[in-house]
């Protein structure tokens, strides 16, 4: 199963009202593994950087002027997220972006139906708390320490271990080991066999019972598990 785990960064938080896309990273994970593959790019929005929308992820007018426009990444885009899930947090909110540029292009929409929202997810499994991706990275443990500001393919990144966990971590199979990938690159899944722990378990036989088992086994003549337990044969 192939999943593309995505985020944007915008000029805002209205696109009837004229923002714009901004930055786009994608993550591809297939069977839950991240697979090494990931699309990322920064678009001129053409158009001025509100300070607010600076502040959230640095991204300037000046930095972004020599980009290219979202309709030159457009198809290569489309071709990269065609045929997966996209696997989005609070994803009501990108993906009506996407479709408003893909609007402009008469490109189709993203179908609603492809779309797992990592934020409802946690809402459900967590109500009552925080489930911002901050949030959700200190309930599981994943570092966050890079995301000094936010950023498309880094997002994207960290929500595809978030995702990891809120499907029910890394062990997804009722295997007996963990099939594991490298964020680095595509490889042979590695298993970590993990050891058995044994629970001793209280004696449940009486002192009588005992004697009358080992007066029954004293009967028998030439048992096969003296040699399994290497014991040496009766005279």
């Amino acid at each position: 199963m192939r999943e593309i785990v995505l985020d944007t960064e915008t000029t805002g938080v209205e696109p009837l009202k004229g923002d714009r896309i901004v930055e786009i990273g994608c993550v591809e994970l297939v069977n839950h593994c991240p697979t090494g593959r990931n699309y990322h790019v920064y678009i001129n929005p053409e158009r001025n950087m509100p300070d607010g929308a600076f502040r959230v992820h640095g991204l300037s007018e000046a930095f972004l002027s020599d980009k290219p426009v979202f309709a030159t990444i457009a198809a290569e885009f489309a071709a990269f997220i065609a045929d997966a899930r996209l696997v989005i947090h609070n994803a009501a909110f990108d993906v009506g972006f996407i479709n408003m540029e893909f609007g402009r292009l008469g490109l189709p929409a993203i179908v609603p139906a492809l779309v797992v929202d990592t934020l409802a997810m946690a809402r459900r499994k967590h109500p009552g708390a925080s489930n911002s991706l901050d949030a959700l990275c200190s309930r599981y443990g994943i570092d966050n320490s890079r995301r000094t500001k936010h950023g498309a393919l880094l997002d994207s990144e960290i929500l595809a271990e978030v995702y990891i966990e809120l499907i029910g971590g890394k062990q997804t199979s009722l295997g007996l080991g963990t099939a594991v990938a490298g964020r680095a690159g595509v490889g042979v899944a590695t298993t970590i066999e993990r050891p058995i722990r044994q629970r001793p378990l209280a004696a449940r036989l009486t002192s009588d019972e005992r004697a009358a088992h080992e007066a029954f086994v004293a009967k028998l003549k030439g048992p096969l598990w003296r040699g399994y337990l290497g014991l040496p044969e009766e005279a």
